[in-house]
């Protein structure tokens, strides 16, 4: 059963670091290649930039964004919400999709790796696909990350963090092809592809690099009293910096993609 927490986010402070997420979403996108007319559902939409892209593709076809954050879906809505007619936000949890056989596509990206046990998700999408129809995901995959979580780890056995993890563990979900494979397969899924996706991620400096720890690491951030977080992000960044970096910040990641279909 996965029990995970649900984190606090900053929808706007989230927009303001997410670059690299929406050209990533940008890229993924490419390969959905759709009619027009489609019904789509974007699972982890966030601040609804990315599905409203979608919902611009598909002008004859309808759009339906969902996440589990409050923040998220009112930045989402107050953004796009009653700017775009085909379009439409609904706090929703992935791991407890209530749709029955509604979308011709569903599409995620830089989502579901916020959750640990990914086959109830998987079972959910499998029930909202009409037969015939395909999701595309993109995620953090194993090994994603690697350089941030040491830097992490090292932090945190350190005095005074130590204290706020004592039952700290691992809070993503990142997984490989194998198992991964198995997991759809067992939904019912016909697979087209999957596939782990080296990336490079660069943030312009320090800063940028504090940001995007600050708005997508927040199981550890979120361990730490708030007057002291902004100490611990800085303490993070130099572990994985040093004193003396200046300019562009390069992180190794490592994402998982996949294309399925539910059989006609």
């Amino acid at each position: 059963m996965d029990t995970q927490q649900t984190y606090q986010w900053n929808g706007d402070d989230y927009a303001a670091n997410s670059e690299v997420q929406l050209q990533w979403a940008m890229d993924l996108m490419e390969k959905l290649e759709p009619g027009g007319d489609e019904h789509l559902l974007d699972i982890g939409c966030g601040d609804g930039k990315v599905t409203a892209m979608l919902a611009a593709r598909l002008d004859r076809g309808h759009v339906t964004g969902i996440d589990s954050s409050e923040s998220m879906i009112e930045r989402a809505r107050r953004s796009y919400g009653r700017k775009v007619k085909n379009l439409e936000f609904l706090l929703q949890d992935a791991r407890s999709l209530p749709f029955e056989q509604q979308f011709d596509l569903i599409f995620s990206n830089a989502a579901l790796h916020w959750i640990i046990d990914h086959r109830p998700v998987l079972e959910g999408i499998f029930r909202a696909l009409k037969p015939g129809g395909r999701v595309l995901a993109q995620m953090g995959g194993k090994g994603n990350a690697a350089t941030v979580v040491r830097a992490m780890e090292q932090v945190i056995a350190r005095k005074p963090w130590q204290r706020y993890f004592q039952n700290f563990s691992f809070p993503y979900g990142f997984h490989g092809p194998e198992e991964y494979t198995c997991w759809l397969e067992e939904t019912g899924f016909t697979i087209d592809y999957i596939r782990l996706v080296p990336k490079d991620m660069v943030h312009a400096d320090r800063e940028k690099f504090i940001g995007w720890l600050r708005t997508t690491w927040l199981p550890y951030l979120q361990q730490v009293p708030k007057q002291e977080q902004e100490r611990f992000l800085g303490e993070v960044a130099t572990e994985y910096l040093g004193n003396s970096h200046r300019g562009e910040v390069h992180t190794p990641m490592i994402r998982l993609e996949f294309l399925a279909g539910r059989p006609g």
